[in-house]
């Protein structure tokens, strides 16, 4: 059979940030796999099908994909941002290996714009230097590992991209993370809170962590932490490259 997997990132919102792999991908794909916002951004077609699931199903949608690549079907599994970057790529390749039967099967992974470049371009350049991303969601890692990296990043003054901050189901954890964050890191380092950047409903807000509060943050919006050589110039934040 000829099928394949293509594992794409659609990017953070606005569809001119789709790359033209990706909308190639997309033009010569049979099937459409991914969570139901994401699978909702493919324009129905005929020839193809567009199979949503839950966000708590990932392996289920990876599996899926490759059992219909090995019958023959063009599949392309989306995330959105990058799809190896808290996403799918990952997933795909876990249940690849737990299931080796379809070793042999093309796959291919497609980047995308992430939201955490695209909310540093539209701030300026706050990860112009050292940074880390850090996932503050524990449904799959505890939320004691969360902390630790959080306290070892600031220790390493690393800039910091967040994403997941804040649920309806995980209210108060991010106010842990701002009070870690104040105690390593002190209350006048700037953070810059993005919401659906790229999108009309696009807001960018930067605060120092003395100002920052729990609810200036949701799912979708990313966070950036500011090392502490990061500065305003204007209204834009930046990183400089030089220690000095």
């Amino acid at each position: 059979m000829s099928g394949w997997v293509a594992i794409a990132g659609l990017g953070p919102g606005d569809e001119a940030l789709v790359t033209p792999e990706v909308q190639a991908a997309l033009e010569a794909a049979s099937d459409v796999i991914g969570y139901i916002p994401y699978v909702k951004r493919v324009a129905p077609r005929p020839g193809l099908t567009r199979h949503p699931s839950d966000n708590r199903v990932e392996l289920d949608r990876a599996l899926h994909a490759l059992q219909l690549a090995a019958e023959g079907a063009k599949v392309v599994v989306v995330s959105s941002g990058d799809p190896g970057v808290f996403a799918m790529a990952a997933a795909v390749f876990e249940a690849l290996e737990k299931h080796p039967e379809h070793l042999e099967t093309e796959i291919r992974v497609l980047p995308g714009i992430t939201a955490m470049l695209a909310a540093a371009a539209r701030a300026g350049a706050p990860l112009g230097h050292d940074f880390c991303a850090i996932n503050l969601s524990d449904n799959l890692k505890p939320w004691s590992q969360v902390e630790q990296r959080l306290r070892m990043a600031a220790r390493g003054d690393f800039a910091m991209a967040f994403y997941n901050p804040r649920s309806r189901t995980r209210p108060y954890q991010f106010g842990e993370a701002l009070e870690i964050l104040r105690e390593e890191c002190g209350p006048e380092r700037l953070i810059t809170f993005a919401r659906a950047v790229t999108t009309p409903e696009e807001q960018i807000t930067t605060v120092t962590l003395a100002e920052a509060t729990p609810e200036m943050a949701d799912m979708r919006t990313v966070v950036i932490l500011g090392n502490s050589a990061t500065r305003r110039l204007g209204r834009y934040i930046y990183t400089p490259r030089s220690a000095l």
